[in-house]
């Protein structure tokens, strides 16, 4: 069973690592070599002759990983005090479930429930029935469902660090690596659909800037 309560050290979970030699290993080279270019919409897309399936398992290892350190410099600040409740301001709250320890929604502070969402994710991630290393072996029919849930997911977490942290932010160095972060991971999801317009309605107001500029 899940902890009522989640110290912050445990809400920083370990990076994910790829292994060396699978084909997730060598797309996730591509993605390094693509981002080092500077062009994040060239970044994004499906590589030629590559499965959809595995440049998006790939991608949602470098996202968790991402949002998963971004998180990690503020969350001394993110505590059950300060934020009593997971939100986006006070017009969106999120609520907790994950189908098997918690099956029905439930109210918890910020910290709690970003801790249960990195814990369930790196669990997902290491479960080979979603998540197959060998490259002939199919995808299963809630891989799709599974990655769509887990970015929706990391959504929140970036809306709940630009509505709650951006004092901290700031004064800490990462506000341009975190509009960075934020531009990549919404690009991502735009490009392949995998939110749905709804669940972003938090940060309409950045991605509206977003899909305004001009690369």
């Amino acid at each position: 069973m899940f902890k009522i309560f989640a110290s912050k050290a445990q809400t920083f979970k370990p990076k994910k690592s790829i292994k060396k030699g699978t084909k997730q290993y060598e797309l996730h080279q591509k993605i390094k070599e693509t981002l080092g270019s500077g062009d994040l919409r060239d970044a994004i897309k499906l590589p030629p002759n590559e499965t959809l399936h595995e440049w998006l398992a790939v991608n949602t290892i470098d996202f968790f990983n991402q949002a998963n350190l971004l998180y990690g410099s503020i969350t001394e600040f993110c505590t059950t005090k300060v934020c009593p409740v997971m939100s986006a301001g006070p017009q969106y709250e999120f609520l907790w479930a994950d189908g098997k320890d918690i099956k029905k929604p439930v109210r918890v502070a910020a910290p709690v429930y970003i801790d249960y969402l990195m814990t369930w994710i790196q669990n997902t991630l290491e479960d080979e029935e979603i998540f197959p290393l060998k490259q002939e072996v199919e995808m299963p029919k809630n891989f799709l469902p599974t990655v769509k849930t887990i970015f929706k997911r990391l959504f929140r977490v970036y809306a709940h660090i630009y509505y709650s942290h951006m004092d901290r932010v700031g004064p800490l160095g990462v506000e341009a690596h975190l509009n960075t972060c934020f531009r990549h991971f919404y690009l991502f999801i735009k490009e392949f659909n995998l939110v749905d317009k709804k669940e972003m309605a938090p940060l309409q107001h950045l991605i509206d800037k977003i899909n305004g500029r001009k690369d």
